[in-house]
């Protein structure tokens, strides 16, 4: 797998290089939006992680050009955090963010779970006696088919397409009801709860993370 990191910042650029190379990832890099484009447009890239603030072109600039040449994966650096930012980045198609400071080890378990979502490598997921059929859209606890709702379904398949990362309430709402849904965190909440009562005794498998919100990890002892 290619990996293009965009940053002007050469030390932040390292970090996210070895890590990558730790996985096996080929690690490409840009110091800036201006030369990304020019990477892009020379070579294939599985994923690019962009940072947004860069001197000559911005990550959003780069990234409407980047999108207009080749439909890339994206994850978004941005040292701000602030929601407005976000709900930019995910208009112009960015697929995940990052906020800085940030745990590298995080960054690639993001890494791999974006691609793998991208190039839709599996349809059956299994963890004991839960499966997920995700050609069929179908659930099935200890072979009990599920009757779950169409965003039960997607929260559910989130977390697993990202599992073992902790997900925030917002970032949840954002990627599963859209950036410009006006509900609230107790929308997550309750779907949340519902989702963990169809699971059963798999429920544990959706693990609240303290002041940050909810993670799928599979259990064996379960």
């Amino acid at each position: 797998m290619h990996i293009l990191v965009v940053d002007d910042e050469e030390l932040i650029r390292e970090v996210i290089k070895e890590y990558l190379a730790l996985e096996e990832f080929k690690v490409d890099e840009a110091s800036d939006g201006e030369c990304a484009i020019t990477k892009v447009e020379n070579n294939n890239y599985d994923l690019i992680i962009m940072d947004i603030m860069m001197p000559h072109m911005d990550g959003y600039q780069a990234i409407k050009k980047i999108k207009g040449i080749k439909d890339i994966p994206c994850i978004m650096l941005s040292a701000r955090g602030e929601e407005y930012d976000k709900l930019i980045g995910f208009d112009i198609g960015i697929d995940d963010y990052v906020t800085k400071p940030f745990s590298p080890k995080e960054l690639v378990a993001r890494v791999k779970a974006v691609i793998k979502r991208s190039k839709g490598e599996q349809e059956i997921y299994k963890y004991s006696g839960l499966v997920i059929d995700d050609k069929a859209h179908d659930v099935f606890v200890d072979e009990k088919k599920l009757e779950l709702t169409p965003k039960e379904y997607e929260l559910l398949k989130y977390l697993i397409a990202n599992k073992n990362i902790a997900l925030s309430r917002e970032q949840l709402l954002t990627n599963i009801w859209g950036y410009d849904f006006y509900g609230d965190d107790r929308t997550i909440d309750t779907h949340i709860k519902t989702l963990r009562n169809n699971l059963g005794k798999y429920r544990d498998f959706i693990v609240t993370v303290r002041g940050v919100g909810y993670k799928f990890e599979y259990r064996e002892d379960v």
